[in-house]
Parts: structure tokens; sequence; C-alpha cells
């Protein structure tokens, strides 16, 4: 049996940017893509801390280095700039191989939304 579980979370950046007339998705500076295992195109759940939405869309390649936190197309009218955002992947995979394995997760710096080492 194969169950959904958490592979990948940025919890809690700041949105940057909405472009409410592009197709659609959400921009993610590469780097933060990069430390939480993501990959452009990926499927992710943004949960939106100030007003409780929670929408699905999917991952493009922001600029490497700005911090850069977009969202695009309808999801505008959801999240705002400046709000603050959680952004989760999910994996399918076999119920033992779940019990054992570990998400990545991040915790990038509000303000800025770089990485934390």
């Amino acid at each position: 049996m194969n169950i959904e579980v958490v592979k990948s979370k940025i919890h809690m950046c700041t949105v940057t940017e909405a472009n409410l007339h592009y197709v659609g998705s959400i921009t993610i500076d590469e780097d933060l893509m990069n430390a939480a295992n993501l990959v452009a195109g990926e499927k992710v759940q943004i949960v939106n801390i100030n007003n409780g939405e929670r929408l699905e869309t999917y991952v493009i390649t922001g600029e490497r280095g700005t911090g850069e936190i977009c969202m695009n197309g309808p999801a505008a009218r959801k999240v705002a700039v400046g709000d603050i955002i959680i952004i989760i992947s999910y994996a399918s995979m076999d119920f033992e191989e779940a019990k054992s394995f570990e998400p990545t997760i991040i915790f990038p710096d509000t303000a800025t939304n770089k990485p934390v080492n």
C-alpha cells in the first residue's frame, strides 16, 4: 500500500510578488528550491498563514539569491505581497518506506527568504 507523506517543506517564507496575469504557479528562488529539495514543475501546496487559505500549484524556478516568492495567476487573489506562507510538497511511497523517510524541511529567514544554515 502506498501513502502520501511530506517530502519537502519551506516553513514560513514571505511573498515578495503577486502576478495575477501570469499563467499560473509559484516562482521560488532557486537557492530555496535546492535547499528544500524541490524541482521545477513539482506540485506543491501553499498554506497562507495570514488568512488560512490553502491551494495547490506547481513550482517555477526563480532567480538564484533574490529571495523571490511570487504567486502567479489566480492564486495571486488568495495570497498577497507580504503574506507569510508555507510551501509543502508530498511524495507517494510504500507504507514501510514511509516509516523511515525523512522529509527536507527548511526554515528561511522571513525578512529575506534566504535559507538559514
